[in-house]
């Protein structure tokens, strides 16, 4: 947490260097001015132009207007920095190279039916090569307790590799349980690699610590290192959360690694979450998933070469649950697959669509989506937090009620305590657990997974979930959102600002 404090004083002290720079500059030679004036114009019409949500570039375009000479400066710094896009390429170059690992789709390789995943998945597989897959096992897991127990069990079972890739790591005992297991299975030989977010990991992965790990031949790597240098990539956080074993079994959802999402530790009342188990071939996406991250971020000698090696040998038993379709979300490729996927499945949606999410901070596209399902009929219901763990950030998920609520979308607060996990499920055909939530951070900003399920026989726990965890939540009725107007005030700010919260 030091480390935490020294970075941010060094960065606010780059921009003070950088304000000052400028306007000293700006002083001293006149045409500095003049250039600064018709640069900042030409961002604007860029940014009016440019394919993002309005509220972000409503930021910006305040920004560059209120300081014209400093803020088309800044733009270029934050925006338009070259690490962001060399690392984009390097994503993208990993991503191709291990196409190998992907097995072939079963649903592609047919003639299109027509049913509600063919558009779905066409599109997940044009825009990042991810397959739906039959001859795959769901599980699905209402409470993270449920989940951390398989997790150990699988744990052990592991023969070949074990990779973990997490946002929130933190000292506990479900950390203490897994790390046992992890250090008796790396000297045996499997390979252990951990990949931890370094702001979501900072106060456990000390410098001393992650040297230890590496002591019991568990291979680390800190993704996005916290460093003093001014790029808004330190914003682009790893808030992917999976445990891959041997290429056979994955673990997805909204569970982080900490005694609060097993409820071992009670801070915002019962923590409410959920997960899912992949045993069969759709684990080798996750495996793709944590690969192409791990080879960008990693050193020369510890990236893996031998990619094939990881690939499964099980010739796994023919299942024909419904299909299984895991994909990811990076914030450098202008894809918005997270956000995309959820509109899909509300515009498709026939009868119904509930939805869970920790925050409901999102673009005009994403309240339009919702807005329209539930005006053609669709019974949209959405689950956020009864005990929020940010306050402000709570204020500004319900500073969107009175939009949707005046649709017809039906909103409710989880009473028992804290809403953390991140499903959708609708018309009990199709439904969608994983990392992503319903804000601007995980759709545009933060590397993200899920998992998509259609036909599946988890879908019914899914929706049977949603049902148990709606009737024990309050329902919000419009005359609930009546504000004074200086509150209406405070919650526009808030919403001006909503992109970087």
């Amino acid at each position: 947490m030091k480390r935490l404090g020294v970075t941010c004083l060094l960065l606010i002290a780059q921009v003070f260097i950088i304000v000052e720079l400028v306007y000293r500059a700006a002083a001293l030679i006149p045409a500095i001015t003049t250039a600064s004036y018709a640069v900042s114009f030409v961002i604007i019409l860029w940014l009016i132009k440019k394919d993002e949500p309005s509220t972000y570039k409503t930021i910006w375009i305040i920004i560059i207007m209120l300081l014209p000479v400093l803020g088309g400066v800044l733009y270029l710094i934050f925006e338009e920095n070259p690490r962001i896009k060399r690392i984009d390429r390097r994503i993208s170059r990993e991503h191709k190279a291990l196409s190998g690992l992907l097995d072939d789709d079963e649903v592609n390789d047919k003639p299109r039916e027509g049913n509600r995943l063919d558009g779905c998945a066409h599109y997940i597989r044009l825009v990042s090569s991810y397959h739906a897959h039959q001859n795959t096992a769901a599980s699905y897991y209402p409470l993270g307790e449920l989940m951390f127990e398989d997790m150990l069990s699988e744990l052990e079972a592991a023969q070949k590799f074990i990779f973990i890739e997490y946002f929130i790591i933190k000292e506990s005992d479900m950390w203490d349980r897994m790390l046992e297991i992890l250090t008796r299975k790396a000297q045996t030989g499997v390979d252990v690699r951990l990949i931890f977010d370094d702001f979501g990991g900072m106060k456990l992965f000390t410098a001393s610590y992650v040297a230890a790990l590496r002591e019991k031949n568990i291979k680390v790597i800190r993704f996005n290192p916290m460093t003093p240098v001014l790029s808004l990539f330190m914003n682009n956080r790893n808030h992917r959360k999976m445990l891959v074993i041997d290429g056979r079994t994955a673990f997805n959802g909204g569970i982080n690694i900490g005694d609060e999402y097993i409820n071992r530790k009670a801070r915002f009342g019962i923590w409410k979450d959920a997960g899912v188990k992949l045993t069969g071939q759709a684990a080798i996406s996750f495996t793709h998933m944590f690969i192409k991250i791990w080879n960008t971020f990693s050193g020369p000698s510890d990236r893996i070469t031998d990619y094939m090696t990881y690939k499964s040998a099980e010739d796994f038993t023919p299942l024909r649950d419904g299909f299984v379709m895991p994909y990811d979300d990076s914030p450098l490729d202008n894809e918005q697959r997270g956000e995309n996927v959820y509109i899909d499945i509300l515009n498709q949606a026939r009868r119904y669509v509930y939805i869970f999410t920790p925050y409901l901070i999102v673009s005009e596209k994403m309240i339009y989506a919702l807005k329209m399902a539930a005006k053609r009929g669709v019974d949209v219901r959405i689950v956020t937090p009864g005990v929020a763990d940010k306050k402000l950030v709570h204020r500004l998920t319900r500073s969107y009620y009175r939009y949707l609520l005046s649709a017809g979308v039906r909103i409710y607060e989880y009473t028992p305590g804290f809403m953390h996990a991140k499903n959708f499920v609708s018309d009990d055909e199709i439904a969608v657990v994983g990392t992503i939530n319903l804000d601007y951070r995980s759709l545009y900003l933060h590397f993200e997974c899920a998992t998509l399920l259609y036909g599946s026989s988890a879908v019914e726990d899914i929706r049977e979930d949603a049902v148990k965890t709606i009737a024990q939540s309050k329902e919000i009725r419009l005359q609930d959102t009546r504000k004074h107007i200086w509150d209406r005030f405070i919650d526009a700010v808030l919403r001006l600002f909503a992109p970087l919260m």
